[in-house]
């Protein structure tokens, strides 16, 4: 059997070596987004109908090898750079209209960056900004996975894929196992990308030891000349190197330029050197990937003489491409069963769920969104597949890495709003998640918060069911926090307000979309006067009633979104107080051209006797009709209509999720029944227009809003809601 497998592949590799007079070694370096570079020196190759014996490749280096190997040409390299997205390539979570309920909830309330693991030893930190989950995909996309994973040492073209392992500082030269697993190996900047788990070692950027592997492919097949592409990074200017990620990226360009200055003194006459010039390209600009690959295409045809020189006959050309693009392809077969890689702690049946495989049929179109779903629960360090060959079906085996770091968390949040004139609020947040308290997947969520807000909650949640399709859930909290009472625009009286509350309710998830409760409230509440004279009643309120409450949410961002919807209706009554309210909101966005557009409308309605001050909605503050002080309109039966236009004036820097953005806002709303500034009649009106941008901290904005009559504010906001 095995002589049967090892023939065909020795007759393969043979073909290669004799395509030409000169055995040619190519050595394609690492550096970003600069790396596109080699597709076209690679173009430039094929049109001069240059053989290679073998190719080395790090990092982005790593990834164009690989895929070379593995049969792809320069063209079609070309076509799968220009379908990938780019923007969002290096953030590992699924679009946000594509996480599960619970994991939107938690990243509304907490920054996802700061979650830090809670391990009996201590804390555990993330090990990188990002895990390399869509990243990971886009390589499977790239080398046909969909097929059978590609293993190195069955490729016809002989390969050789460097990484650093980060725990001894050795280089770590990969020459069999999974393609695609070398390749994210190679492409992990520490710091930015977590490392690669390859049984005791974890492996990192192999540009920290050997960015231009010149020695490797010399070892690899003794070619009687090499090849090699130097795509790396120049170091910056000491004014450039002012924050963090730029000290960072200067310390991973000095330990590179180290190690390339060693391999290229090893060049010897006969080798050709090819330097693109990418003044003004950086190792970020992936979305340029066309105009670098270009560079390199000119870069190699200033090289041309002797390149041309390295060619063979059109035959022995046409010979080894087919070799080269034959020998890796696999059968496409259909998939007989799925397995679900062991866990530790999740249910594999939460895993499950997501996909949409069918039995006996070739591998969905949709599996790598699937994963992006799987991912999107929140519990996972990154989620692949493999196909396992059989011998008339495959196996798929998908193989989901629980967060080394989990599964309890400690999770943290903040909040700072003012209006410049008036008052600042603002809130921090520490939480205390536990997951998986079972086989369904029970959590435990506690948490504090102190400022202007300042209380403690706890909440259980309980799947009923294996799929998490029923679940119930209880909570429990106290909060304390300032409300106010204005008349003719001027704060009267301001309380401070103790609510109390306990429910518990069952509830049904609704795909992907949100879910639907039933169950009761308890709540206690009592305002006591701080400043001002008394214009609300300060008696304490017991009272209780049901509720139901049905939230789903499609938009496709967590802060700032391009795309999408979302609808919330809340219905709460309580016998003993006497009423019924509706309380409803429905938003859009959509990219209309170079311009984003925002709708939201909310609504509150008592449907039996009259809601009570305390229960009423209030309106106020940015982008809550910003022309009015926060909470200064106080009413039942509200209506609130706002429109936003957005202009896109930049974007953060790779690694950070968002972009910057100009808006301008028209809101308008009105009350039936108005608590507060009663002499105020019918619509009122507010424009603002803000920047605003998505940090790490959350969404940031700086913002100015007019609401007639000469009431204005200033507003600066950061963090989470």
């Amino acid at each position: 059997m095995l002589m049967r497998l090892a023939l065909p592949l020795l007759c393969c590799c043979t073909s290669l070596a004799l395509a030409s007079p000169m055995r040619v070694g190519l050595v394609l370096g690492g550096g970003g987004a600069r790396g596109a570079a080699h597709i076209g020196v690679l173009e430039v190759l094929e049109q001069q109908r240059v053989p290679i014996a073998c190719v080395a490749g790090t990092s982005m280096g790593a990834l164009v090898a690989g895929a070379y190997a593995a049969g792809l040409t320069p063209a079609q390299m070309r076509s799968k750079m220009d379908a990938a997205d780019w923007t969002s390539m290096f953030q590992d979570s699924p679009t946000y209209d594509e996480m599960g309920y619970r994991n939107k909830r938690i990243s509304q309330r907490y920054l996802p960056g700061l979650e830090t693991g809670l391990k009996p030893d201590g804390l555990q930190y993330q090990s990188g900004a990002v895990t390399g989950q869509r990243i990971k995909l886009f390589f499977n996309d790239l080398v046909g996975a969909e097929n059978g994973e590609p293993q190195i040492e069955s490729l016809a073209l002989p390969l050789a894929i460097i990484a650093t392992d980060i725990g001894s500082g050795e280089r770590v030269v990969l020459k069999q196992g999974s393609l695609t697993r070398a390749m994210r190996a190679s492409m992990s900047v520490p710091g930015l990308m977590s490392p690669l788990i390859d049984g005791g070692r974890r492996l990192v950027d192999g540009g920290l030891v050997d960015n231009v592997p010149i020695d490797v492919v010399r070892e690899l097949c003794q070619p009687d000349l090499v090849i090699a592409v130097n795509v790396g990074s120049p170091l910056l200017r000491p004014e450039e190197v002012t924050s963090l990620l730029s000290v960072s990226a200067q310390m991973i360009n000095i330990l590179t330029e180290q190690n390339v200055s060693r391999s290229l003194a090893s060049l010897a006459p006969q080798d050709v050197y090819i330097k693109p010039d990418l003044q003004g390209l950086s190792a970020a600009d992936f979305p340029r990937h066309r105009e670098i690959s270009e560079r390199g295409r000119l870069a190699a045809l200033a090289a041309l003489p002797r390149l041309s020189a390295l060619g063979t006959s059109p035959e022995g050309y046409l010979a080894w491409q087919q070799a080269r693009s034959q020998t890796g392809k696999r059968q496409a077969l259909p998939v007989g069963r799925v397995d679900v890689a062991e866990l530790a702690h999740v249910n594999p049946a939460a895993v499950t769920r997501h996909l949409e495989q069918e039995t006996d049929a070739p591998l969905a179109k949709t599996t790598g969104r699937d994963l992006l779903r799987v991912f999107g629960d929140g519990y996972y360090e990154s989620v692949d597949y493999a196909l396992l060959g059989g011998r008339d079906k495959h196996i798929l085996r998908v193989t989901p890495l629980e967060k080394s770091w989990g599964p309890d968390y400690l999770r943290f949040g903040i909040n700072l709003e003012s209006n410049l004139d008036a008052r600042a609020s603002y809130a921090l947040r520490a939480a205390l998640h536990k997951t998986w308290l079972n086989a369904l997947g029970g959590e435990m969520l506690v948490s504090a918060q102190v400022g202007s807000e300042t209380g403690v909650s706890a909440e259980f949640y309980q799947p009923l069911d294996e799929a998490q399709h029923a679940f119930a859930e209880t909570h429990a909290s106290v909060l304390s926090r300032n409300r106010y009472f204005y008349q003719d625009d001027q704060k009267l009286a301001e309380y401070l307000t103790r609510t109390g509350l306990v429910s518990a309710g069952f509830g049904l998830r609704v795909g992907l979309l949100g879910q639907a409760k039933l169950g009761w409230q308890q709540k206690w509440r009592r305002g006591e006067l701080e400043t001002g004279r008394p214009e609300l009643p300060q008696d304490s309120r017991h009272y209780g009633g049901w509720f139901a409450t049905l939230d789903l949410d499609q938009i496709n961002r967590l802060y700032l979104p391009t795309d999408g919807w979302a609808a919330r209706a809340h219905y709460f009554d309580s016998d003993k107080e006497g009423f019924g309210q509706l309380l409803a909101s429905v938003s859009a966005s959509r990219t209309l051209g170079p311009l984003i557009g925002h709708a939201r409308l909310s609504a509150s309605q008592t449907l039996r006797g009259r809601t009570p001050f305390y229960e009423a909605p209030a309106l106020g503050g940015f982008l809550n009709l910003t022309g009015f002080a926060p909470q200064q309109l106080v009413g039942d039966n509200m209506r609130f209509a706002q429109l936003r236009l957005e202009h896109i004036v930049g974007r953060l820097p790779l690694g950070l999720r968002g972009d910057m953005r100009v808006g301008l806002a028209l809101e308008g709303a009105t009350f039936g029944q108005r608590y507060s500034e009663t002499t105020l009649e019918g619509w009122q009106r507010s424009a603002a227009l803000y920047l605003g941008g998505e940090t790490p901290l959350g969404a940031a904005y700086l913002g100015y809003g007019y609401g007639g009559g000469g009431r204005n504010a200033v507003y600066l906001f950061l963090g989470t809601p």
